[in-house]
């Protein structure tokens, strides 16, 4: 298996301010020299998330870099206390033991700390009945620690704070030293 790291966005929208936070996630990894893949759910066509099609050829291309993947970064918006909804058609599509041997990194966004522990409750259950077993401390932010930046292009800018930065760095250098780890044990 390889260093490779995919990260699964389940925001259904293209200006979320989760967007800000795998930006800033990626550039980290990227500086590290880690690949990353990320796979947008809203850009799967919703036909296939829809009626459950393991077999679509989109589908099984997203599969294909959860499988190949080291690490596995699930990031996602809170609504109504949990993950998205778009988000739940994607994993329940991955193999029943998709993730197992895999690192997780969870990531979500909320409007408040009320939802401090959804990754806990809502998430990490459903991914560890998937084979999900090492989980990297995720990162909860709130809005307000994400800018959302327009500068009239069409392009979305985001600029992270500095406290939610730390907690990213903290979180990432995690996930690199066990990838290290990893890789020097096999």
């Amino acid at each position: 298996m390889s260093n490779s790291i995919v990260i699964i966005s389940g925001s259904p929208n293209a200006t979320s301010r989760l967007n800000g936070i795998i930006d800033y996630v990626n550039t980290a990894l990227d500086k590290e020299g880690y690949p990353v893949k990320t796979i947008t759910v809203v850009t799967l066509p919703s036909e296939d998330l829809i009626h459950s099609r393991f077999g679509s050829p989109s589908i099984v291309e997203a599969n294909h870099l959860v499988e190949n993947a080291a690490a596995v970064i699930i990031a996602s918006p809170v609504y109504k206390a949990s993950y998205t909804g778009v988000l739940k058609t994607y994993i329940d599509l991955l193999p029943q033991n998709g993730l197992e041997g895999k690192l997780v990194l969870p990531l979500f966004i909320g409007g408040t700390l009320a939802h401090l522990l959804s990754i806990d409750y809502s998430l990490k259950p459903v991914l560890a009945s998937m084979g999900a077993r090492h989980f990297i401390k995720g990162v909860y932010a709130t809005d307000d620690q994400v800018d959302r930046i327009q500068d009239g292009s069409s392009i979305t800018k985001f600029e992270v704070k500095e406290e939610l930065s730390g907690r990213l760095q903290a979180s990432v250098q995690e996930l690199i030293e066990e990838l290290s780890l990893r890789s020097r044990l096999s």
